[in-house]
């Protein structure tokens, strides 16, 4: 199993497609590995070099709990390794903050960016409505050096349903990958590290990415995310934003074939 050994950390990651394609790089979601990218690398290595790789403190990447790291850097270094000089960064929820980083940190190395359900470094935060806010106060009422196991179902399936919708709504398949995707965090729930935020943080400083962007969000996903959506569709310059129907947090794995069709003809359209 590859590993990249870097200060404080063996960060595991996976390569498929040609070496010369284009490259693009996918950084997963909080509540997932990178095996959530499973089907888009399937798909799009048949004329791209993907690589994926899991943060500190997620699925196969080991790290010191004690050593300081920056997410953005992990990801360039990646790249470095891999002797990739730009590529398109793609990344869901957390991971979509971690491209929005490595975009604003190293531009030079960033030929496209797509965001799935993104978060944004340094966004005001947005009110939750009551019935939203009682599902994350069951999720924060469980302490992870108890169950770590429940704290992380109920976690997944919060972002996983959405809102606007409940689970018998939705495919039991679905949210079964969805609970899979989360498993080998479990091993993760104590040991966060010390990570350390771009600084300036991205919120102020969208307007400096003039990378083509693909800004993704699913229609039911939580209030916090849509107004991020919103707010990169109107704040990056070459933003093209699309909502996808159906689905909330997890759009490439509820709806897999929509999602890689949209992305691949997006690529497809800057060249990338």
């Amino acid at each position: 199993m590859p590993h990249l050994d870097l200060p404080g950390a063996e960060l595991y990651y996976e390569t498929s497609g040609p070496a010369s394609a284009p490259a693009l790089l996918l950084i997963p979601a909080g509540i997932a590995t990178l095996r959530m990218w499973d089907e888009q690398a399937e798909t799009l290595s048949a004329d791209h070099l993907v690589v994926r790789f899991d943060p500190r403190a997620f699925g196969g990447t080991r790290h010191d709990e004690a050593a300081p790291f920056w997410n953005h850097r992990d990801a360039i270094s990646l790249l470095d390794h891999l002797g990739v000089a730009r590529a398109t960064v793609i990344g869901a929820s957390r991971g979509g903050a971690i491209a929005i980083d490595v975009a604003l940190h190293a531009p030079d190395r960033v030929a496209g960016l797509v965001t799935v359900s993104a978060r944004v470094g340094g966004h005001p935060e947005v009110p939750l409505d009551a019935a939203t806010q009682a599902r994350f106060d069951e999720v924060e009422s469980v302490d992870p050096a108890v169950d770590a196991a429940r704290m992380l179902r109920l976690e997944t399936e919060l972002f996983a349903i959405g809102s606007g919708r409940d689970a018998e709504a939705i495919d039991p398949a679905f949210l079964a990958r969805a609970r899979e995707l989360a498993l080998p965090n479990i091993a993760h729930a104590l040991d966060d590290g010390d990570m350390r935020p771009l600084e300036p943080a991205a919120a102020g400083r969208l307007g400096e990415i003039g990378a083509p962007a693909l800004v993704l969000v699913g229609e039911h996903d939580l209030a916090p995310f849509l107004v991020q959506f919103e707010t990169l569709a109107a704040s990056l310059p070459a933003a093209t934003a699309h909502r996808l129907a159906g689905t909330a947090h997890l759009p490439s794995v509820e709806r897999p074939g929509e999602f890689s069709r949209l992305l691949r003809d997006w690529l497809a359209e800057h060249g990338l």
